[in-house]
């Protein structure tokens, strides 16, 4: 790839808009995350600014279940590279075939570290992706860090497969 066509297709990936239902990853609040149709795409559910993690995660975890939606949440930062470029090929859709009913519940680490640290969210590297029980605390089934790069996005894929595969097993073993 020259440098003119990868710029090219980051200025296309920014340009996504991801209020429209029809491209990519949905990007909504916690309230409008539920009782909808379940599209095939991955969906970045923004954490409120405020609030107990706990309950927010227990609440998300019960309407994924409903919804038949594996669940993480994932911790990511602006100034993280790996997570910036997941972020936005989520928003822009390259990872809907892979994880076509995967909901991510987004938080940032500067702005919620406490929170984060107060439920047990915590890692040594970023992103972050962790697969919630249903009560909203962190089990020990986790991804952490990536490589830098425009590797990054499939580097962060391969590895979170197995984790959303176990997600969807353990829900189905426990009728959830």
């Amino acid at each position: 790839m020259t440098a003119a066509t990868a710029w090219l297709a980051l200025v296309a990936v920014l340009l996504v808009d991801p209020c429209r239902s029809d491209r990519g990853a949905e990007r909504r609040s916690l309230a409008t995350a539920t009782k909808r149709a379940i599209p095939d795409r991955v969906e970045l559910v923004a954490a409120p600014a405020d609030g107990d993690v706990l309950s927010i995660v227990r609440t998300a975890y019960v309407h994924a279940a409903e919804e038949g939606r594996a669940i993480l949440v994932y911790v990511g930062a602006k100034w993280c590279e790996p997570c910036v470029r997941f972020h936005e090929a989520a928003l822009a859709g390259a990872l809907d075939r892979t994880f076509p009913t995967l909901r991510l519940i987004e938080l940032d680490l500067d702005r919620d570290r406490e929170r984060l640290r107060h439920a047990g969210y915590t890692s040594k590297m970023i992103p972050l992706f962790v697969a919630p029980r249903a009560d909203g605390t962190p089990s020990d089934d986790r991804l952490e860090g990536s490589i830098k790069g425009p590797g990054a996005v499939e580097h962060i894929a391969e590895r979170l497969s197995p984790l959303v595969s176990s997600v969807r097993a353990v829900r189905a073993a426990s009728g959830r």
